[in-house]
């Protein structure tokens, strides 16, 4: 969700004037004679008062009151207070392709998460990174480590003192819970939105199919999500982050087209992220588990089909080893139906490696269940 800068999205070299257009501006004009009408009853009234304010003045009393408005800590603006500071802007450059996205401070050292896509030209192609505070200060960043799978990347700048957020347990929030999500959308920093959590368990993909696809056990939310505000976080009532926002959902052109925040955000559960943010600063790298089969991503079925061909379950690996073999369709994973082959990878990828889950399948007909433990990714 990364912007292209170099044509602002309000700008049109050749405006089109459309018969929605003609209709604004025939309304303008009926409100600019309001506007005429109103002026001169303002006049007729203001040259009456004008009369009579010789009289009224001796008995006109004003009276100026002084409101305070009682901001509680635990209020969206005193969490965007505390919150704010810690989440970053993110610009990167090469030549003049490029992109903004967002991100927020991890620790005190400076490593900053954000999401892979936001950064993925400075992997690919070695454009520069350079991250805005809130405060205004800009610093150059260094790319420690990106995961595609995750659509996760840990960047760093160069201090000491930065102020870093606590992150939360994404397993423990409910549907209704309200959350902010705070970012640079269109550039835009520190912008601040709010709303709840509409559903849990979302498989969501990015990425074409591509090498760069990313397969993410989403939360969903109805916080206004735009580009740019990828990479920042998606923070609870208490001001703890629980996702990363990453992705947004869009309507057709049948539906009007409308690119921007139509209530369908998406968020990566800051539980996996953890995870991945840490092998990413220790190692540079991160894995994600698999059970050793590959998926026809054709199949028009209701479940995960496995190719039956030489080498869609992987010779010694956790399947082969439960007795799944090529042909057999998926229909459940730890108890929850599957649909897609991408929601049996969305699935098995919102595990840890080593963890057990029970797999059940179907084969000529019969429905079978097995155990298997899954496998770090080569």
């Amino acid at each position: 969700m990364a912007d292209n800068p170099n044509t602002p999205w309000w700008i049109s070299e050749h405006p089109v004037v459309t018969e929605q257009d003609v209709k604004k501006r025939n309304t303008r004009t009926v409100s600019f004679g309001v506007a005429i009408a109103m002026a001169l009853i303002a006049g007729i009234v203001g040259s009456v008062a004008g009369r009579t304010s010789a009289t009224l003045e001796s008995k006109t009393n004003l009276v100026t009151t002084k409101s305070v408005i009682e901001r509680k800590p635990d209020s969206i603006a005193g969490i965007a207070a505390r919150v704010s500071p810690s989440v970053v802007s993110i610009e990167v450059r090469n030549g003049n392709n490029g992109g903004t996205g967002s991100g927020f401070f991890l620790d005190s050292v400076g490593h900053i998460l954000t999401n892979n896509h936001v950064i993925s030209i400075a992997a690919i192609n070695g454009a520069s990174i350079t991250v805005k505070l809130a405060n205004g200060k800009t610093y150059d960043a260094k790319l420690i480590g990106r995961d595609v799978s995750y659509d996760l990347a840990v960047i760093k700048i160069a201090v000491t003192d930065a102020p870093a957020l606590q992150l939360g347990n994404s397993d423990e929030v409910q549907v209704g819970d309200g959350v902010i999500a705070i970012g640079s959308p269109l550039g835009l920093t520190g912008t601040v939105t709010s709303g709840i959590i509409s559903a849990k368990n979302r498989p969501v993909t990015s990425g074409g199919g591509t090498s760069e696809s990313s397969f993410i056990n989403a939360i969903q939310t109805d916080a206004a999500i735009n580009p740019g505000n990828s990479g920042g976080p998606l923070v609870d009532l208490s001001g703890a982050v629980i996702g990363i926002n990453s992705a947004i959902a869009t309507t057709s052109s049948g539906f009007g087209g409308q690119s921007g925040s139509i209530g369908l955000g998406f968020a990566i559960p800051i539980n996996q992220a953890r995870k991945t943010a840490d092998q990413l600063i220790k190692n540079g790298s991160s894995t994600y588990p698999i059970m050793g089969v590959s998926l026809d991503t054709r199949f028009t079925g209701t479940g995960a089909k496995i190719p039956n061909e030489v080498g869609a379950v992987s010779a010694g690996g956790p399947a082969e080893g439960a007795g799944i073999k090529p042909g057999d369709v998926i229909i459940e994973i730890d108890g929850k139906a599957i649909a897609t082959a991408d929601e049996a990878i969305v699935s098995v990828r919102s595990h840890s490696v080593g963890e057990k889950i029970k797999v059940k399948f179907q084969r000529d007909g019969v429905t079978k269940e097995v155990s298997l433990k899954l496998i770090a990714a080569k």
